[in-house]
């Protein structure tokens, strides 16, 4: 039979009563806890209560202290981590009650500027059939013993308290969760107005910066090798050290960028790191870093989930504002096609027939007069047409057409030689920045590089890479051949290596990964 507990008579079924609803009293986490052992200290007697909140690895993460002032928890050196007595209780999660500690063979004994504990009662506190940490009493008033009747006191406020906690955890979640979704909403708004990859980076960390409440927040670039700090901000308002917010992150970026997946960093100097890879079209390669202050965060630590929900919500609301701005660019291209597909046959055929007649209208004149009219007219018209047919050049070319349109013809210009569609990718602002007479180059030097992939590449895949950087303009383009030789390097992009030399900038070629050739084309703005 189980063990029946007198309220009434020995503790006071008011006081349980107020406890439980002390404890129902709002869905705050932290404030649950607390009240959970000022509870359990005046029902039983304790002098100390304590709530041992356990990580994933069954170490106490966190500590709910109630009897000892802040003054006393800062002298002692370190609070414990589950070993001694806590450990029996983390080892086996079953009620455990002592006369005196420091019997139990696994006692460790305290730590300096610890106060004297004799008595012992601790019992786990389950929060969805999982033990989310353990509740400890000390010291019972008088010197005396805890009892039995104390014990099962106590496990009945364990099991209220994990029903409490556990709604406390969803109203928190539901709480963080629509926060989170109310700034990815407003950053989606702000996106579509931002001008420029650099500029959108900005926007994307300073929002998470704050949905976060994070101690600082980066966008960084990783090729595989080198490691770019794009855009980033601190709490503190302070201009971010680049060398300081990328150190140490090599590994968990290389691990976020294979398994495509947030990766928390290793935890360190009271903050957690974490990394979060862009799924955007235009970001392959860019990944956000989040420093977290590791004690704000509780024993559950960040939601990674929510991390990785607000960067694909970033990469999505980037990749919309990219395809409207193409889907304009494209419709303004069909409409100068239009038109100049209209003028073309259409007015300009009319022109001519119009010539025509006057012409043949000649044949019968007999006044000279007549004929000298009738020749000038034919000429109006003639002039009148070549200069439609300017117009419609205009149209079609620059003037009419943009650099990123121009990359992207040449591209699809060149779909029938080497036999498949090369990837086009731009970032920046590069119609807005470009010189003419750089574009003019770079459009040449891809000419001529997709000349020689086509030739002597034997390849069934390139690249088309051009970033408009604050003060460079790049172009890469690589392709899954068969390599190029240093002899073949030097004589077949002498033309390459002298366009670029005439607008100050430089050539470098490579090897692609796992096979193929790799040129870089870079020149200053």
């Amino acid at each position: 039979m189980g063990h029946r507990i007198d309220i009434d008579a020995k503790n006071g079924g008011g006081a349980l009563l107020d406890a439980v609803l002390l404890l129902s009293s709002d869905l705050d986490l932290r404030g649950a806890l607390d009240r959970l052992i000022r509870a359990s200290c005046a029902l039983t007697g304790a002098r100390y209560g304590f709530m041992g909140l356990l990580d994933d690895n069954g170490v106490i993460a966190d500590f709910v202290i109630h009897g000892l002032t802040d003054d006393q928890i800062a002298r002692i050196p370190s609070l414990p981590t589950g070993k001694g007595i806590l450990g029996v209780l983390i080892e086996d999660p079953q009620p455990l009650r002592l006369a005196k500690i420091a019997d139990h063979e696994r006692s460790v004994g305290f730590p300096a500027n610890h106060p004297p504990m004799n008595s012992f009662l601790g019992v786990p506190v389950r929060v969805d059939g999982r033990v989310y940490g353990n509740l400890y009493l000390t010291e019972k008033a008088g010197g005396q013993q805890f009892t039995k009747d104390d014990e099962t006191l106590l496990e009945v406020l364990a099991q209220i308290a994990g029903l409490v906690i556990g709604n406390a955890r969803t109203h928190a979640g539901t709480q963080s969760r629509y926060r989170w979704l109310e700034s990815s909403i407003a950053m989606s708004d702000a996106l579509e107005e931002s001008v420029g990859l650099d500029a959108a980076l900005e926007e994307v960390t300073r929002r998470l910066l704050v949905v976060a409440d994070a101690l600082a927040v980066g966008a960084v670039r990783y090729d595989g090798v080198d490691l770019d700090l794009v855009a980033a901000v601190r709490k503190d308002g302070e201009a971010p050290d680049p060398s300081v917010l990328v150190e140490n992150w090599g590994t968990a970026i290389a691990t976020a960028s294979r398994d495509g997946r947030a990766v928390l960093a290793e935890r360190g100097d009271g903050i957690t790191r974490l990394v979060v890879p862009m799924s955007s079209r235009l970001l392959q390669g860019h990944f956000l870093i989040v420093g977290l202050d590791q004690g704000a965060l509780g024993v559950e630590g960040p939601d990674l989930d929510l991390f990785t929900a607000f960067a694909d919500q970033a990469s999505l609301a980037l990749d919309r504002t990219q395809a409207l701005a193409e889907r304009q660019e494209h419709m303004l291209v069909a409409d100068r096609d239009r038109i100049a597909r209209d003028l073309h046959d259409t007015v300009i055929q009319r022109l001519f027939a119009t010539a025509l007649q006057l012409q043949g209208l000649r044949r019968t004149a007999v006044l000279d007069e007549v004929k000298t009219r009738l020749d000038e007219s034919v000429n109006e018209l003639n002039t009148t047409i070549r200069d439609i047919r300017s117009t419609i050049f205009e149209l079609r070319r620059p003037g009419g057409a943009t650099l990123t349109a121009d990359v992207r013809g040449l591209a699809g210009e060149y779909v029938p030689v080497l036999g498949f569609t090369p990837f086009v990718r731009l970032r920046g602002p590069i119609d807005e920045v470009v010189a003419p007479h750089a574009a003019e180059q770079l459009i040449a030097t891809l000419r001529e590089l997709l000349s020689n992939v086509a030739r002597h590449a034997e390849a069934d895949a390139c690249m088309i890479e051009v970033e408009a950087f604050p003060d460079r303009l790049l172009m890469r383009v690589s392709d899954n051949g068969r390599g190029i030789t240093s002899e073949a390097a030097e004589s077949g992009l002498r033309n390459v290596r002298r366009r670029a030399f005439d607008v100050g900038g430089t050539v470098r070629v490579g090897p692609e990964e796992p096979h193929g050739t790799l040129i870089e084309w870079e020149v200053p703005l």
